[in-house]
């Protein structure tokens, strides 16, 4: 039996939550369509290591999942650099 660690559940919690979220948004309903990409092999496995998924279909979809549900607070938060006024009191 292999010992699941700390990075492992988190793994698998991030895989359960994005694959709820994809599914409440309705991104696993419809018909399903066929895909066909070269990848290197050594991608594939790294993927299904970090994911604990077994099946490359299932590491696609969770990546698709993953991207499509990416949201860009990142870029937002970058986009307030500077918005502060340099004169707030911030009681520090």
């Amino acid at each position: 039996m292999a010992v699941r660690t700390e990075f492992d559940l988190i793994a698998a919690e991030r895989l359960e939550s994005v694959t709820a979220v994809a599914e409440e948004a309705g991104l696993f309903e419809g018909a399903r369509d066929a895909i066909g990409a070269r990848v290197p092999r050594s991608l594939i496995d790294a993927a299904k290591a970090r994911s604990g998924l077994s099946s490359t279909t299932a590491v696609i979809e969770y990546a698709l999942a993953k991207l499509a549900l990416e949201d860009d607070y990142g870029a937002k938060l970058l986009s307030l650099k500077g918005t502060v006024p340099g004169d707030i009191d911030l009681e520090f």
